[in-house]
């Protein structure tokens, strides 16, 4: 009878310790949202260890949960929800769950997770930098700013699709501009992507940077990223502008070399041609008296 009542206990006692090894799986932390250009990914930490994995859920507010292949029992802390969210104005939440290893079962019905906040594709996803072409006109009245879409990770009837294509007239394009050796700066916000500007300083040199800018969206997230800064030629430029320190000490050192050799050639010639005229006078017979 003893040995009955050992036997159970320890069964007990594995039974607990099985339970209490099940739900020791910890939860996420950090959960968080990354999307640039619709390239949207979901973070948390920490990296998991052997004894469990992750698994992300994601919906629409309201929503029937949704799970994504590649996301299930996983030992990684990013999950690439990019093509998940198609419908791009509506609110997604996201629960990672804490679950055991692929192939490995758990007497637990429900694993502990951590939810992430609401987030909006349209409305929140980043924007890149754009980039641009700068042409000034011949007379120097007009300089042009010709901007290209950046791309998203969104495809559309085997198309990727750009920014305008998502946004329409909802984007715009913001211009911030100085002169190349001053600090001030000018701001010109145009609804295309061909930008004209004729009230700069003829001759002067202008410096330019882009961003895409969404007004509709909240102030936070209105500005993309900004692009690479491009300067217009500067038509008064002085020699020190145009060429650095080295080519000018080197054009001087080659025009100095050149002249003299000219002058070493030059007093050469002019001391053979007096030892010539010498050596004739000494030849030539004495006159008779």
């Amino acid at each position: 009878m003893q040995t009955v009542r050992l036997a159970a206990a320890f069964f007990t006692v594995l039974l607990l310790s099985a339970q209490s090894v099940s739900g020791s799986y910890p939860r996420a932390q950090n959960v968080t949202w990354k999307s640039t250009n619709f390239k949207t990914i979901l973070t948390w930490e920490p990296k998991p260890s052997s004894e469990y994995s992750y698994t992300v859920e994601f919906s629409q507010v309201g929503g029937d949960k949704q799970r994504t292949p590649h996301c299930i029992r996983s030992s990684g802390t990013v999950c690439d929800l990019s093509s998940s969210l198609t419908e791009l104005n509506a609110y997604y939440t996201a629960d990672v769950l804490s679950e055991p290893p692929l192939g490995a079962n758990s007497d637990l019905t429900e694993f502990p997770y951590t939810s992430s906040p609401r987030f909006c594709p349209y409305k929140e996803t980043d924007i890149g930098k754009p980039d641009f072409k700068l042409e000034v006109s011949e007379d120097k009245k007009k300089t042009t700013l010709y901007v290209t879409d950046p791309l998203t990770a969104l495809f559309k009837d085997g198309r990727q699709l750009n920014i305008r294509d998502i946004f329409s007239d909802q984007l715009q394009y913001r211009v911030t501009y100085r002169k190349n050796k001053s600090t001030g700066k000018k701001v010109y916000d145009s609804k295309t992507n061909v930008i004209e500007l004729t009230n700069l300083d003829r001759g002067e040199s202008y410096c330019f940077y882009v961003q895409a800018y969404i007004p509709s969206r909240s102030i936070d997230k209105q500005l993309g990223e900004v692009s690479q800064t491009q300067c217009s030629n500067d038509d008064s430029k002085s020699i020190l502008e145009v060429y650095s320190v080295g080519v000018i000490a080197a054009a001087i050192f080659l025009i100095l070399l050149l002249v003299g050799l000219i002058i070493a050639v030059t007093v050469i010639c002019c001391r053979r041609r007096r030892n010539a005229l010498k050596s004739g006078k000494e030849g030539l017979p004495l006159r008779d008296v």
